[in-house]
């Protein structure tokens, strides 16, 4: 290969996103990816019968809509063959006896729909919702500054800063409100006692009505393929079939950009950097990790509540102190045998999903990092609870653990989908405290994965703001 201005090695979305930012400015840019398909954590495949179609990670993506990243560009992805679907419902939340907690993407709804905390429930949500900007900004915006709306920011911060288990018994009384709450804070994939996850439940609840938990259709493939053909588009190119271990694996660049994890970074190029440096890099913390089944469905999941078919995310896990209990367990580095699962049923809303007739359902549950403990059977008691049925309607599951997730994208250290714990300072600080997240002690290398600020999702702030700062020192 010729020199290029820049070397992109990762082609999940954070890894598209900063290749995007890069040739947009026009600059000439290679992605690497090891494996031979792109995409990442973000990839789609007919993993248990043909013509099923399975997300093999990220399969929601609430803030892709939201992201400043994302809406620049959505226009352009649409003519590479994107099409969006958002849901009626972003969650559902099922309880027992039958009943169930909506988060309708319509706020007025929901808040009806929620009797006696329904009043609470709008109390909480609309400002957030009113000022959704704003929070963006503060959540997926990763540089240290003073913020425009320091009034705004401070509530945020004080909102935020709570553990997700104060804030729901603090706010409502109720069993529905209080778990929709706490489905969202599980997100963060620690006990809801810790403090700041609170904000998981405050901007993931928030997007549900400022703009949707949606989904590409036909796969997240879909969403990485348009992008790759908007990079060619413009002038980039991505290698599949090329791993990078030792640095003499890159061809020359001015400038490179790791999308990969503070681990895997530092064993790369840790050479080039001071032992102190180093020494962060290494420390930095991977969090529990996943244990993942997907399924071929006869029929869809046969929910007690109707209402559940309505959103293509089902947080399955019973009431607060259900889940509080739940996610203390895999904290303590345990089992839970009444896990929290999330679910996705795409194909009630996209039809390439499945054969006619047929559907689709992906969950998971949290477990240790680097567990080999099966957990295909409590997942499926927890499902069954509120579904009874719903083995009767499996044709074939396949099961992903921690290892196997790890393989399939060495991102996921130890089944970690997270990017890395969220415990501490790592929730705001990441990968180390300095002002830009990005930079390293090599003006040459970035770092732009889920490993720094802001964070998992596919939002493609990391791999964009890498990249804007690359274009700001050594590509001016």
């Amino acid at each position: 290969m010729s020199n290029r201005d820049a070397v992109v090695v990762g082609s999940g979305p954070n890894g598209l996103a900063a290749a995007i930012t890069l040739a947009r400015a026009g600059k000439s840019v290679t992605v690497l990816e090891a494996n031979d398909t792109v995409g990442g954590a973000a990839r789609s495949a007919e993993i248990t019968e043909p013509g099923f179609v399975h997300d093999l990670g990220s399969a929601i993506h609430p803030m892709a809509s939201a992201s400043p990243f994302f809406t620049e560009i959505f226009g352009d992805l649409e003519r590479h063959g994107l099409e969006w679907i958002t849901p009626p419902a972003g969650v559902a939340h099922p309880l027992d006896a039958g009943r169930a907690a909506v988060a309708w993407n319509d706020i007025d709804r929901t808040a009806a729909e929620l009797t006696t905390d329904g009043s609470a429930y709008r109390a909480y949500y609309e400002p957030w919702t009113e000022g959704i900007d704003r929070l963006v900004d503060l959540a997926l915006n990763p540089l240290v500054r003073i913020p425009p709306n320091p009034v705004f920011a401070a509530r945020f911060g004080a909102a935020a800063a709570l553990p997700a288990a104060t804030t729901a018994r603090r706010t409502w009384s109720g069993d529905e409100a209080q778990a929709l709450f706490a489905g969202h804070a599980a997100h963060a994939i620690l006990p809801l006692t810790a403090p700041f996850t609170s904000s998981f439940g405050l901007l993931l609840g928030t997007l549900v009505h400022a703009s949707g938990w949606g989904f590409p259709a036909g796969g997240a493939q879909s969403l990485v393929d348009a992008m790759v053909g908007l990079l060619e588009e413009l002038g980039g190119e991505v290698r599949t079939g090329h791993r990078v271990e030792t640095l003499s694996d890159l061809p020359p660049a001015t400038a490179t950009i790791f999308t990969l994890t503070p681990g895997q970074v530092e064993a790369i190029a840790g050479p080039h950097f001071s032992d102190r440096y180093r020494k962060s890099l290494r420390n930095f913390a991977y969090g529990p990790g996943a244990w993942k089944v997907d399924y071929a469905l006869d029929e869809p999941i046969p929910w007690i509540n109707p209402d559940l078919r309505a959103a293509g995310t089902v947080h399955v896990g019973g009431t607060l102190e259900e889940i509080v209990r739940a996610e203390a367990t895999v904290g303590a580095g345990r089992h839970s045998d009444r896990p929290f699962v999330l679910v996705a049923q795409h194909s009630l809303f996209d039809d390439r999903r499945a054969p006619d007739g047929k559907h689709t359902a992906w969950a998971y549950v949290h477990v240790p990092n680097g567990s080999t403990v099966d957990q295909t059977d409590v997942l499926e008691q927890q499902i069954e609870r509120f579904a009874p049925g719903f083995r009767d309607v499996i044709r074939t599951r396949t099961t992903t653990s921690t290892v196997q997730l790890e393989a399939q994208n060495a991102n996921l250290v130890g089944g970690d989908i997270g990017g890395g714990s969220y415990a501490g300072t790592q929730l705001m600080i990441r990968p180390r405290p300095q002002r830009s997240p990005f930079t390293t002690p090599d003006d040459s290398m970035f770092i732009g994965s889920a490993g720094t600020t802001p964070g998992a999702g596919v939002h493609g702030m990391s791999g964009a703001g890498a990249a804007n700062r690359a274009l700001s020192t050594i590509l001016r």
